[in-house]
């Protein structure tokens, strides 16, 4: 994640040099405002900043994943916790898909096809949501940071954020493993299947392999399903927060409608509203929530820590139970764009991609709403 920073600033700075420069051309041209503000600092941007914060951490992510795999490390991952995958009425293999959901969730419901039983494969599909991928780590990242480490002294205050990133980790393991225990119960009942697996000896990675398989097969191939979606978000954003109606933005309606139900799981109109825009890619839930609270037109996240803890906190009323919810919510919503129609796509039934789509967002209304109601009555807020 540190090492994906470098490079992620590098394409962001180049990508957003270019908006800068062509949306100044526009204005040369005498193009109206909505037009290039359409363009290029909605639809383009939005773009960008998927690409920018995207990109970088699955070009890593992927090829040290598909290095354990060339390695014959994997298969023995599998084989070692079949055990407890069996006793959720799940295969060993769907540790494997779960991993690869680090990367990219659609990555890792495409990576499902290696489980052999349809029941066991469509159980691995309904809840790889649940491994937050690199798009949400941005989030929890800055959640940890901000309302985690800050109550540490300095030398403990980065193991702090750590530990709190690991512990959501190891949330979400446990709510695949319950979520297929009851799937595999209720409507996907049926007989494990046995587990059979030639392990292969471990061997010398090949580079050209690991390269082609990770950069092209996998990294370019999500980027380009995640491209596809993003730059209507970008769109769809521009447009709520640069058109007024009785002089205030769109956005800004809807997030106050919203606000009731946020209010009710601990959370807020702002989120929630941010959330419905982001279903094309998470990598923009932060500089979406940025600008709706700082009243601006475009996504960004050009403020301080120091400065994003006085808006959230101090200016907009966040407390510990916001940022507890946020990560759990962030942890278990609804998958993005790219994943539902990648479920689609792997499935072909309406049925199963609905599923795979509502349940996690049900699951993460009745916990967040569970906390909050825990918290408050507990005078824990």
């Amino acid at each position: 994640i540190v090492g994906a920073n470098y490079p992620s600033q590098l394409l962001a700075n180049g990508l957003f040099w270019i908006e800068s420069q062509a949306s100044g051309l526009f204005d040369a041209w005498g193009v109206p405002w909505w037009i290039t503000g359409f363009i290029w600092h909605g639809t383009y941007r939005g773009l960008a900043w998927v690409i920018a914060v995207m990109l970088p951490p699955m070009a890593i992510f992927f090829p040290c994943f598909t290095i354990l795999e060339d390695l014959g490390y994997l298969p023995r991952v599998a084989f070692n916790l079949d055990w407890l995958f069996k006793k959720a009425g799940a295969h060993g293999k769907q540790a494997l898909t779960m991993s690869m959901g680090f990367g990219c969730n659609a990555a890792g419901i495409i990576a499902c096809r290696v489980i052999d039983s349809p029941r066991e494969r469509l159980i691995a599909i309904l809840t790889n949501n649940f491994v937050p991928c690199n798009g949400r780590f941005p989030t929890l990242i800055l959640l940890a940071t901000i309302f985690v480490a800050a109550r540490f002294d300095a030398g403990f205050a980065s193991a702090a954020a750590a530990g709190t990133i690991v512990l959501v980790v190891l949330l979400g393991v446990m709510f695949t493993l319950i979520v297929s225990a009851v799937l595999s119960r209720t409507l996907l009942k049926g007989e494990a299947s046995a587990f059979t697996l030639e392990l292969p000896p471990y061997r010398r990675p090949n580079v050209l392999r690991v390269l082609y398989t990770s950069l092209i097969d996998r990294t370019m191939f999500v980027l380009g399903r995640a491209v596809m979606v993003a730059a209507p978000a970008g769109a769809i954003i521009w447009i709520l927060g640069n058109i007024d109606v009785a002089g205030i933005p769109i956005s800004q309606h809807i997030a106050t409608f919203l606000d009731p139900l946020g209010q009710a799981i601990g959370l807020d109109g702002v989120i929630l509203l941010t959330y419905i825009i982001a279903i094309p890619a998470n990598e923009i839930v932060v500089p979406t929530m940025i600008m709706m609270y700082m009243g601006g037109s475009i996504m960004t996240e050009d403020i301080s820590l120091s400065g994003l803890h006085t808006l959230l906190v101090t200016d907009n009323g966040w407390t510990m139970l916001t940022a507890v919810n946020l990560m759990l919510f962030s942890l278990l919503h609804n998958p993005c764009a790219t994943t539902i129609v990648t479920m689609w796509k792997e499935t072909r039934s309406v049925k199963w991609t609905t599923l795979g789509a509502l349940m996690p967002l049900g699951i993460a209304f009745a916990v967040c709403y569970s906390v909050a109601q825990v918290a408050r009555l507990t005078g824990l807020v």
